[in-house]
């Protein structure tokens, strides 16, 4: 399986913090974003790593390339990242993942590694890691669900009333599945949304995608300087 992980936007929100450093590079508990999120997958379904960069993409190449990994890191520029959203940067790794199954992951999350091995262990072909929540605002991409658990709308449009919780950023999805959400960025890679939107064109479609429940396994999207805190805080949960 070949996992992808997002890191090439500006975070722009998170500014001066972000000004000399990507966030996927800030640290939370003393260990970075991108060194937990690499901790987590090195696991036995996991045998290549694709991390798609832009902003300060050296610092990342940095980081990494010292790092005793146990799979091999495929790096892949976005070179419009400043002007482009992540459904940009999801596409340009179709080529290294023609084929392959994909465990796709944004670089600005803090979560329990357990989350993973839940995604990894669904028996579903299609799944994304889900919190429920009923305190959602108009921030988080949220998720709305049908029978047995199948995602029937996503996407940050979406009321906070009507939405059963938000999808974290980590998604599974078979190769044939990826294959056709590939073929969607295609069309839609230049208009500025949130690869979610690629997800809604393939659920309205007929793919089915699950969601597998976080339970009490902390998690957090980071994309301001309140969601930092929140994960200072949080952090001592997670790596108990």
């Amino acid at each position: 399986m070949t996992a992808v992980i997002l890191a090439a936007g500006l975070a722009s929100r998170l500014r001066p913090i972000t000004d000399t450093i990507p966030k996927c590079l800030l640290r939370v508990g003393g260990t970075s974003l991108l060194g937990r999120t690499l901790a987590a997958l090195a696991v036995p379904a996991v045998d290549r790593v694709i991390i798609v960069v832009g902003y300060r993409h050296e610092q990342i190449r940095t980081f990494v390339d010292p790092l005793h990994l146990p799979f091999p890191v495929v790096f892949v520029y976005n070179p419009s990242y400043a002007t482009t959203n992540n459904n940009h940067s999801l596409w340009l790794a179709a080529s290294e993942c023609a084929g392959q199954q994909i465990l796709l992951l944004d670089s600005d999350i803090l979560f329990h590694p357990g989350i993973i091995r839940r995604v990894l262990a669904s028996p579903h072909d299609n799944v994304l890691a889900f919190r429920e929540s009923r305190t959602l605002t108009d921030e988080e991409i949220k998720v709305t669900t049908g029978e047995e658990g199948r995602v029937v709308r996503i996407g940050k449009d979406i009321s906070p009333v009507a939405a059963s919780g938000e999808s974290i950023g980590i998604e599974r999805f078979s190769s044939a599945t990826a294959t056709q959400l590939f073929r969607v960025l295609s069309r839609r890679k230049d208009t500025d949304e949130f690869y979610e939107a690629a997800f809604q064109e393939l659920i309205d479609g007929g793919t089915t995608i699950h969601v597998v429940p976080c339970g009490t396994l902390p998690c957090i999207e980071i994309d301001t300087p309140a969601d930092m805190l929140a994960a200072e805080r949080l952090w001592s949960e997670i790596d108990r």
